[in-house]
């Protein structure tokens, strides 16, 4: 019996196609619970993982700061913001000395992966094989840099328009990307009027949510404004961007030939828009509700469209978001009647020299170390002074300053969270959590994200392919855990310690080895 138990596995393993592409989609701004709040309604993309693959439904990015750069920072590395040094969007992809390509000589926007520490799944595979090959594309330069970690590769995003790269990447584009960027009407994109995708009846949430899209423009139509070089500007709001990204991967997996070789390469793409229409319109909203039912038909159509190039049963995708968000505090106050508001920390900032580097970027109030030294100010004093007028401001829940972070005992979440998204090397003076409800805000009517609160912190996490079960679990997964348990699928070694674990229940089959 156990000569047959052993010829079945190895003629399973024999059997099971090879993994030609890794393929992660990341969608900002998406919050778990979408997932399961639209299951009925999903024809696509959404619908294949959904009801066909392994889905976390309580999947998290499992630090506090919840925004892009750290997310995405997370995905492919196994390792916390704090380990990938990417703790803030302020402190991210800036980078003068990698200036981007096609931007007017008096243009000082650069961006590049400098900051990021440390390696990723492409680094591994590439460890493994040389030829591997990868593609990362997103409207946003920072979703689609931090995914791949250093490498100088393939990595495109949208700008004024066009995709496009910086100069740590390349001197020139590619004549793929030129042709593609050549194909796009910014100005016919631009006045296209957004019109519910379903019937009426197919949306419960209501239409006329007067705090939406800051009181302006709130119900569907949403018709092209009429001031000249408007439609342009709109562009990153409507939904068709993210159908826009999705096309100029499918060009990029053709031009490169990715997923044709005999070793697995690697696809990354961010679909932004999400978050451009949950910042305006809020969670709740009939909007998000339609942008969420566009992305899941244009992810179908996507994956067919791919799985005509890459076989399906070669390629393992990935779904996940880089951070949730929160409801509008108007919403939650008006409609569901519970506490909620908008926090802003920045009039404890006021009065310091800029030199000092005292500035707030959400919950945290970092600080230029070095400079308190040489004034002769004590950073510890200042810290707890600052912390206690934090504490008093309505909406703080908790607050910690660099000597009570470190003291705090592992059973505290809060400064867990904290500690999982700061680096060393990051000045700071305090940290605080919002109360439930609350959302930091430097005003306006947007929804918000940013905070350690549970609504920010969700995320999907879900495994689609032919050898992954198709089950829906319950227990708290993390981010971090997607690098590692894709090493394990491919058989490739992370080349440092990693924070991440291997989910196990993803490999319910051996994958064959190339």
């Amino acid at each position: 019996m156990l000569l047959v138990a052993l010829l079945t596995t190895n003629l399973a393993a024999q059997t099971t196609p090879p993994v030609k592409l890794v393929v992660l989609v990341a969608v900002d701004q998406m919050r778990a619970d979408y997932l399961a709040r639209f299951a009925s309604q999903w024809t696509g993309g959404f619908a294949r993982i959904y009801n066909s693959g392994t889905v976390f439904e309580h999947g998290q990015q499992d630090h506090a700061a919840t925004e892009t750069a750290p997310g995405h920072s997370t995905m492919l590395s196994g390792r916390y913001p704090a380990h990938t040094g990417i703790a803030l969007n302020s402190r991210g992809v800036q980078d003068p000395a990698a200036p981007v390509l096609g931007a007017a000589a008096t243009d000082t926007t650069g961006a590049s992966p400098r900051r990021f520490q440390g390696t990723t799944l492409y680094d591994w595979m590439v460890a493994r094989d040389p030829a591997t090959r990868v593609l990362s594309v997103s409207r946003k330069d920072r979703a689609a840099i931090f995914p791949i970690g250093r490498a100088r590769a393939p990595v495109y995003w949208l700008y004024n328009g066009a995709f496009t790269t910086s100069r740590y990447y390349a001197d020139s584009l590619p004549s793929w990307v030129r042709d593609f960027d050549r194909s796009i009407n910014v100005d016919a994109l631009g006045n296209i009027s957004w019109n519910l995708l379903l019937p009426d009846s197919a949306y419960t949430e209501p239409d006329s949510v007067l705090f939406e899209n800051g009181g302006a423009d709130f119900a569907f139509p949403h018709r092209p404004p009429t001031v000249p070089g408007a439609a342009a500007r709109r562009l990153n709001q409507l939904p068709w961007i993210d159908s826009l990204t999705l096309a100029f991967a499918l060009a990029g997996v053709q031009a490169l030939e990715l997923g044709r070789s005999d070793h697995p390469d690697l696809l990354s793409i961010s679909l932004s828009t999400t978050d451009a229409v949950g910042h305006a319109f809020g969670p709740d909203s009939r909007e998000i509700h339609d942008q969420l039912l566009r992305v899941d038909r244009w992810l179908g159509q996507f994956l067919d469209s791919l799985g005509r190039i890459v076989p399906q049963a070669n390629t393992v995708l990935v779904l996940t978001g880089d951070h949730g968000v929160s409801s509008l505090p108007e919403y939650t106050v008006t409609v569901r009647h519970r506490p909620a508001g908008r926090v802003w920390l920045g009039g404890l900032a006021r009065g310091f020299d800029r030199s000092l580097g005292i500035e707030p970027d959400g919950g945290l109030l970092i600080a230029n170390l070095d400079s308190l030294r040489a004034r002769g100010i004590n950073a510890d004093s200042l810290a707890q002074s600052l912390a206690a007028q934090a504490r008093l401001v309505p909406g703080v829940a908790r607050v910690y300053t660099p000597r009570s972070l470190a003291r705090a005992p592992a059973t505290d979440r809060a400064a867990t969270l904290w500690r999982r998204l700061l680096p060393p090397t990051l000045g700071w003076l305090f940290c605080a959590n919002t109360k439930p409800g609350y959302v930091w805000s430097t005003g306006g009517l947007d929804a918000e994200h940013g905070s350690a609160n549970a609504d920010d912190i969700a995320v999907p996490i879900a495994f689609y392919g032919s050898t992954i079960p198709a089950q829906r679990l319950q227990r708290l997964v993390s981010t971090v855990d997607i690098a590692p348990t894709l090493a394990a699928l491919l058989h490739v070694s992370p080349l440092e310690r990693l924070d991440g674990h291997v989910l196990n229940e993803v490999i319910a089959a051996p994958i064959a080895r190339r």
